[in-house]
């Protein structure tokens, strides 16, 4: 999977990891990927309704140990 850029939020509680997603997506092209990686377990829920709500494509989420991989792409 391409990733075009990553973004480091751990020890970032919510609505933290969201915003700075949100910012990130301002400097990226449509169709590029943003890999989010955070320590927030409330994060899943919240990058599923934040694509949801933007209409921005999540593409890929997992779980390694207490981290937490969100991977989505700009409409």
């Amino acid at each position: 999977m391409h990733i075009d850029r990553e973004l480091d939020t751990r020890g970032l509680n919510c609505p933290l990891p969201i915003l700075k997603a949100k910012k990130a997506f301002a400097d990226m092209g449509s169709g590029q990927t943003l890999k989010v990686v955070s320590t927030d377990a409330g994060s899943t829920r919240d990058f599923q309704a934040f694509a949801k709500q933007t209409g921005n494509e999540l593409i890929h989420q997992e779980t390694i140990g207490d981290e937490f991989i969100h991977v989505i792409r700009r409409r």
